[in-house]
C-alpha cells in the first residue's frame, strides 16, 4: 500500500545559486538588507565546505530538499503509514492460540480437575493437575507408582453423575474450553490413581497390609493418615495380565478401586490402552503446586517379576557368543581331517 502524499504547490522553483543554494532574484542593482542576509549565510555556508552544509541544502544539481520529511515522487512530504488497528488484529491471536491450545491439548499436556476425595493427601479435591500426554505416543506404558488419569474401563463410573450446567451458554463455553484442553470436559468419565502393579506382576494385601508387589512388601508413605494398606477391601493374591495395570487410590478408605472391581471382565485391571497419560505436576491453586514423583518404594530390589525369568535367556545368549569362537574351531579341524 502506497503512503498517502499531499498534493503539490504550485508556482516555479527558485533558482539555485553557486554551491547548490538557494538564492532570491534581486529588484534592483542596489542590494538590499535581505540580499546583504543571503549573501552572509552563504559565504557561511562557502566556509563550511561541501561536506558541512545544512541539512537542508541541495548540492549541486540536486532539487532543493524539504524539511518536512520524506517526499514521494510529486515532491511533497508523505504521511505515515496508519498501523492496523489492536481490533482487528484480536480475532486472529485469539484463533491462534486456540489452535495452540488444541494441537497441545492433543499430543502434549492436558488439565484435569480433581473431583473426589479418592487420592488424598496426594491430590485435594479441586487440584489442577497436569498430565504427560506425550511419551504414550512413542510407546511409554505405566511405571509402578506413577499417577495415572484413565478412561473408565467399564462400569466403574456408572453411578457417578455428569457434572454439567443446566445453563445453555455456560454449558456450550465449558463444551468449547473443554475441547482445547483450557478446562476439564463434564462428559468425560476419567480417573485417576497411582499405579501399584503392571502386567505379569503378583499383587496382595491381606487383613492390615502391606501391600504386596511379587513378594516385596511395599512402604506406602503417600496412604491417607488413618487409612490401612487394604483398606476395607484386603484382596489377591492376583496376577497382572499382560497389557493391563492394577490401581489403587491413596485414600484407601475412600477409593472404588481395582480392588472393587475383580468381578468385572479384566479382574479390575485397567487395559494400558485406557491410559491417557502420567500426572506429573500440581499446577493449581498456586498453594497446592507440587510435583507427583515416583515414590522410593518402588525402586526395591526384586520387585520387578520380570527380573530372575529373563535372567536365563539372557545368560544363555552371553554363553553362545563366547563359546562361538570354540564351536568354529572344532568344525574347521573335522573338516582338515576329512580332506587329509
Amino acid at each position: 500500500m502506497g503512503d498517502l502524499v499531499i498534493g503539490a504547490r504550485s508556482g516555479a522553483g527558485e533558482p539555485e545559486g553557486p554551491g547548490g543554494r538557494v538564492t532570491r532574484s534581486a529588484e534592483s542593482s542596489a542590494p538590499s538588507a535581505a540580499a546583504e542576509d543571503t549573501a552572509a549565510a552563504a559565504q557561511t555556508a562557502d566556509e563550511r565546505g561541501p561536506d558541512e552544509h545544512d541539512p537542508g541544502a541541495s548540492g549541486p544539481g540536486e532539487p532543493p530538499q524539504s524539511g518536512n520529511g520524506p517526499v514521494d515522487g510529486a515532491g511533497d512530504p508523505a504521511k505515515p503509514r496508519k498501523q492496523r488497528s489492536f481490533l482487528k488484529e484480536l480475532p486472529i491471536l485469539v484463533g491462534i492460540a486456540l489452535v495452540l491450545a488444541l494441537v497441545i491439548k492433543t499430543f502434549f499436556v492436558q488439565a484435569f480437575s480433581i473431583p473426589s476425595e479418592s487420592m488424598q493427601n496426594t491430590l485435594q479435591v479441586g487440584d489442577r493437575v497436569l498430565v504427560d500426554k506425550l511419551t504414550p505416543w512413542f510407546g511409554a506404558e505405566p511405571e509402578r507408582g506413577e499417577v495415572v488419569v484413565f478412561h473408565d474401563p467399564g462400569g466403574w463410573l456408572n453411578d457417578e453423575p455428569t457434572q454439567q450446567s443446566s445453563n445453555s451458554v455456560v454449558r456450550g463455553v465449558q463444551d468449547v474450553l473443554s475441547f482445547v484442553g483450557l478446562m476439564p470436559s463434564a462428559n468425560e468419565k476419567d480417573l485417576i490413581k497411582r499405579v501399584i502393579a503392571v502386567g505379569g506382576d503378583t499383587v496382595e494385601c491381606k487383613d492390615d497390609g502391606p501391600v504386596k508387589v511379587n513378594g516385596v512388601a511395599l512402604n506406602e508413605p503417600y496412604i491417607y493418615p488413618g487409612n490401612t494398606p487394604c483398606g476395607t477391601q484386603p484382596f489377591g493374591p492376583v496376577k497382572v495380565p499382560n497389557g493391563r495395570i492394577w490401581v489403587m487410590g491413596d485414600h484407601r478408605a475412600d477409593s472404588l478401586d481395582s480392588r472393587f472391581h475383580m468381578d468385572q471382565p479384566g479382574g479390575g485391571t485397567v487395559p494400558v490402552g485406557n491410559v491417557i497419560g502420567r500426572a506429573f505436576v500440581v499446577a493449581w491453586p498456586i498453594g497446592n503446586w507440587s510435583t507427583l514423583p515416583v515414590p522410593d518404594t518402588f525402586d526395591q530390589k526384586g520387585l520387578a517379576a520380570g527380573a530372575l525369568p529373563a535372567a536365563p535367556p539372557v545368560a544363555g545368549a552371553v554363553g553362545a557368543v563366547a563359546l562361538l569362537p570354540l564351536v568354529r574351531r572344532a568344525r574347521a579341524r573335522t573338516e582338515r581331517r576329512k580332506d587329509g
